[in-house]
């Protein structure tokens, strides 16, 4: 979680009773986001850990930027984000890569 709200910026914000309701449930969501994909969470420490944590991380901050369901301005998808979750899925076991 330390790590989640630094990645969001919301170190010294987190007894805030809001980021204390929303963020275990964004997470929760992100996670579950992934599986939808076809992508299962990896074995702690490894590389494919790290871009698992990123991409959660990334869903859980647009989530909480948006949290007022507000479209932005100009919406484009994230090639770095997109990238990370193709990997992982091109990385998943039993993919017999």
């Amino acid at each position: 979680m330390a790590s989640l709200l630094a990645y969001c910026k919301l170190t010294e914000l987190a007894d805030d009773p809001e980021v204390r309701a929303l963020i275990p449930g964004m997470y929760a969501a992100a996670v579950g986001y992934l599986e939808d994909t076809g992508v299962a969470q990896p074995e702690p420490g490894t590389a494919r850990a790290a871009r698992y944590d990123l991409c959660v991380n990334c869903l859980v901050l647009d989530a909480w930027d948006h949290r007022d369901m507000a479209a932005p301005a100009a919406q484009a998808d994230n090639p770095a984000f997109r990238r990370l979750v193709n990997q992982l899925k091109l990385t998943e076991e039993g993919m017999g890569l």
